[in-house]
């Protein structure tokens, strides 16, 4: 009899949440993106009702115009260490960029997360969307959007690389014999390429569940491309089922096509849901989030998306303006959502901005209601599970857990135990091999290569 399939759910952890305006409702904690006891409570809920990981988001650059949770944060991968010694089985990822960054440190660095919390970490890899991020990195100008792909997919490969750098049983540590290590089992990377030039070995062993898990929320053409290639998980924001099952198909597509088993390459939604006990008590809570938002913060959250563009110069009740390629060296897939979101629907700024920061899903309603939803999307061809990116913390994600969770659970959707002792166990991910040990030589083969020797 075939095992039920299962969502794989993760949790976005941004601080008071990812409304703009998020800090100042009733139940926010106001400095939540800075307090690490609060981020300890949220995480001991997740991994109490079993969810594979919980996220930390992160950004190179801030104005005065930033989203509050983002002007004063943690350094994620500071975070994810401290929360390794308070947690047992649920994944720990964060975002870490590749285009002001250096693959040996990143590599190092969620090795060490990796070994930390027992192989349970999570790599989201982003490319830096936000120009203003290369005044903070002595550079001159921000790289190209497809230059900063090319460069991360060279990155993500050394540093892969350099995660095989020994292989699993290369420690002796023969106190006896005095033999540390099998120096045949230790690995130059030796790389040579068109941005970096690493020559390793890294200076930790592989962790436990091989390697950190990869993810990857690129959307556009290149980003698409790039996630299906090295990919174990990708973030993804269609708002509804039918984009998001397209989107679902191509990447599965996509991968099949480099080589690698759609199976093992896994589609995450975004979910932001809004619960109450009737349609009109949600509908009440989504009304009350979007009122925290005033005009001035919508557009100035909008902005950014398009470089912190100023959209004071134009009309807040006159259509969307034509704002041309602007933005598309940055969140090229979002920016483009957004200007054709606008013209489709023949929305104002004033509409688009506050959309932008409250953008309504299918995912409000009852428990039930939004138990369901996610069981079309799941079911239709549309996800592979969901990253809960609830628009306010803590009220948004005890509302799921308490109340939508058990449904899913009843429904055999999602696990009541978790599978495994590492992130990619309770994925269903293998664990990667090395590629530098020697698989054996089936018992068949050695006799046929012994045939011929010997004739």
């Amino acid at each position: 009899m075939t095992e039920q399939r299962k969502m794989r759910l993760g949790v976005f952890l941004s601080g008071t949440g990812g409304n703009m305006a998020s800090w100042r409702h009733p139940s926010a904690v106001a400095d939540g993106a800075v307090n690490l006891e609060y981020y300890k409570g949220l995480t001991r809920k997740a991994e109490q009702a079993k969810l594979d990981f919980v996220f930390f988001g992160d950004g190179l650059y801030i104005s005065e115009k930033s989203h509050p949770n983002f002007l004063n944060r943690f350094e994620p991968l500071t975070l994810l260490a401290a929360l390794a010694m308070d947690t047992t089985n649920i994944g720990l990822a964060a975002t870490l960029s590749t285009t002001y960054s250096d693959p040996y440190t990143v590599a190092r660095q969620f090795s060490s997360i990796d070994h930390l919390s027992g192989g349970r970490a999570g790599w989201n890899i982003v490319t830096s969307p936000l120009e203003g991020s290369a005044a903070n990195y002595s550079r001159s100008e921000h790289p190209q959007h497809d230059l900063r792909y090319r460069m991360a997919d060279e990155f993500v490969e050394i540093a892969k690389g350099l995660w095989d750098s020994w292989e699993d049983d290369a420690f002796i540590r023969d106190k006896e014999s005095g033999v540390f290590i099998d120096p045949a089992k230790m690995h130059r990377l030796d790389h040579e390429g068109e941005f970096y030039s690493v020559q390793g070995p890294l200076n930790i062993s592989r962790s436990r569940q091989g390697s950190p898990v990869l993810i990857q929320a690129g959307s556009s053409e290149a980003g698409r491309g790039f996630a299906a290639k090295v990919a174990d998980a990708i973030f993804t924001g269609q708002a509804n089922k039918a984009d998001a099952a397209e989107f679902y198909k191509d990447i599965k597509q996509r991968a099949a096509k480099a080589g690698r088993n759609p199976g093992e390459v896994l589609i995450l939604p975004g979910c932001a849901p809004v619960v109450g006990d009737t349609p009109a008590e949600a509908e009440a809570k989504y009304q009350e989030i979007a009122n925290l938002v005033v005009i001035e913060d919508a557009l100035n959250y909008l902005g950014r998306y398009f470089n912190d563009m100023d959209f004071s110069p134009y009309g807040l009740d006159e259509p969307f303006p034509d704002l041309g390629d602007s933005g598309r060296n940055g969140w090229e897939s979002t920016t483009d959502r957004i200007k054709q979101v606008a013209k489709d629907e023949n929305l104002t700024l004033r509409e688009m901005a506050l959309r932008s920061t409250t953008p309504r899903s299918e995912f409000i309603g009852t428990p039930s209601q939004v138990a369901d939803a996610m069981q079309a999307w799941f079911e239709g061809g549309a996800a592979d599970g969901f990253m809960l990116n609830n628009s306010v913390l803590p009220q948004g994600f005890n509302d799921f857990v308490d109340h939508v969770l058990p449904i899913l659970k009843e429904r055999g959707l999602f696990r009541t135990e978790y599978e495994a002792d590492t992130l990619r166990g309770n994925l269903g991910l293998p664990k990667p091999e090395n590629r530098y040990t020697q698989k054996p030589i089936p018992q068949k083969a050695n006799r046929q290569k012994a045939d011929r020797k010997n004739p």
